[in-house]
């Protein structure tokens, strides 16, 4: 039961309902659920008279970051603000221990959680798709409007207003105005944070299935739909985050790939090449990509712009790093304090203000010091490493997905925050209890 409901958590994921406990309180649903699992896992544990952990290098790293965490709030200014965000992350982190136990030592059991999670993306692909086109035939303020009302059982009453009134939902493309993909995530940030790492992940089991029912030399004869499946969810995928017109996204999805991309082809260049038709999809792919740019279009127009750094949000992103650098002059070692940015930036800011420095390093560093900053990249850097060797060893691209996919959420992570959003922060947690690094086995 525990491991059912786990899967249906990760299909649930894109699509929960907020709750209202009290007034001005949002708490979005997959938090209680996520509890309740992890109770359900410790009681049973306990009954058994045996607790397991797996004290690896990610487990130590990790945790030590949330020590640090919470120490910072011992010299943040508004401590309620500090917990509210630790909070957030215990609410979460408890997934840990639940995928540890049940998937992580179970590679058919690790399939089937990620084929779990890969529906539910492809269900918020597709409606981030729909409302998309909805624009072209409705008139843009009706679909706005209404998508506004749409939204607010899923973000909560409080938090929902916070978004309207910072709205980032719209974006001009060659002088038009153009609702972007959202579907039902605060921003479209947020979703192409989690579009782009479903996407990868869909890439590596595809190429996962394909390897074992078929080879190079002797390649399937006709079309397969379940074993195209995770094809077809990588391409729906990747065209619902181009719809999200993020420019942080597509350089994380590009990263990505390329990393994946390039160990790929490492290994298995010499058999591609013995190969007509891959011969052939390789010379497409390359073509395709050098028409994406040489032709304009919304998404190449939107790409490139994040290289003009005489476009204005590009020069405020600038202006708000050199703030954070300045700030993490000040507060080296220790920050700010959790949740307490914004006041340093500006004192009578409010709670849901979006003020941050649209760069996760950053973001840690200021609140929380260098020193947690360099515990949560190295947490990444070991688990990208571990992936990619197991990928190595064992031509597992189920593996080189997920390093791929840290690879590219770190690089997204250079152009925004995701680390407390409820969709985004537990598919990195299941990354990363997915990790194969040694380890010790602890037994209490």
């Amino acid at each position: 039961m525990l491991e059912l409901f786990t899967k249906l958590l990760f299909l649930y994921l894109p699509f929960q309902f907020a709750l209202n406990p009290l007034s001005g309180v949002d708490l979005a649903s997959a938090r209680v659920f996520i509890l309740l699992l992890f109770f359900y896992w410790f009681t049973q544990s306990l009954l058994q008279k045996k607790i397991t952990l797996r004290l690896d290098l990610i487990f130590l790293l990790f945790f030590s970051f949330l020590f640090f965490t919470v120490l910072s709030l011992f010299w943040a200014e508004n401590k309620s603000w500090g917990i509210r965000k630790i909070i957030f992350f215990f609410s979460i982190l408890p997934i840990f221990f639940v995928i540890r136990y049940i998937f992580a030592s179970s590679l058919e059991k690790t399939r089937q959680l990620l084929n779990f999670t890969l529906w539910g993306a492809f269900l918020a692909s597709l409606l981030g798709i729909i409302q998309f086109l909805l624009q072209f035939l409705i008139p843009l303020n009706k679909l706005y409007s209404f998508w506004a009302i749409l939204i607010t059982p899923f973000l909560g009453q409080s938090f929902s207003q916070a978004v309207l009134s910072n709205p980032s939902w719209l974006v001009n493309i060659g002088g038009y105005t153009l609702l972007r993909a959202t579907a039902f995530f605060p921003d479209p940030h947020m979703l192409a944070f989690y579009l782009n790492i479903c996407a990868t992940i869909s890439l590596g089991m595809f190429l996962n299935v394909t390897k074992n029912k078929t080879s190079y030399n002797n390649p399937a004869p006709s079309w397969n739909l379940g074993r195209h499946l995770h094809l077809i969810f990588f391409l729906t995928l990747t065209l619902a985050s181009f719809l999200t017109f993020s420019r942080g996204g597509y350089l994380g999805l590009l990263s990505g790939l390329v990393f994946f991309i390039i160990l790929t082809f490492k290994s298995k260049f010499k058999k591609l090449l013995n190969n007509l038709r891959n011969i052939a999809i390789l010379i497409s792919i390359f073509l395709f990509f050098i028409a994406f740019f040489i032709i304009p279009n919304p998404v190449s127009n939107r790409l490139l712009s994040s290289f003009n750094l005489t476009e204005g949000s590009n020069i405020g992103r600038l202006d708000t790093w050199h703030q954070s650098f300045e700030i993490i002059k000040q507060n080296p070692l220790l920050g700010v304090g959790i949740g307490n940015y914004s006041l340093a930036i500006k004192p009578s800011a409010d709670y849901r203000e979006p003020i941050y420095s649209h760069n996760t390093f950053l973001d840690i560093a200021a609140e929380t010091g260098i020193i947690n900053l360099f515990l949560w990249v190295s947490v990444f850097l070991i688990a990208i490493f571990s992936f990619t060797r197991d990928f190595i060893r064992r031509k597992n691209y189920l593996s080189l997905s997920l390093a791929a996919s840290l690879f590219g959420f770190s690089v997204h992570s250079l152009f925004e925050t995701a680390i407390f959003s409820v969709h985004v922060l537990p598919l990195i947690i299941l990354i990363l209890a997915l990790n194969k690094e040694k380890n010790e086995t602890s037994s209490l």
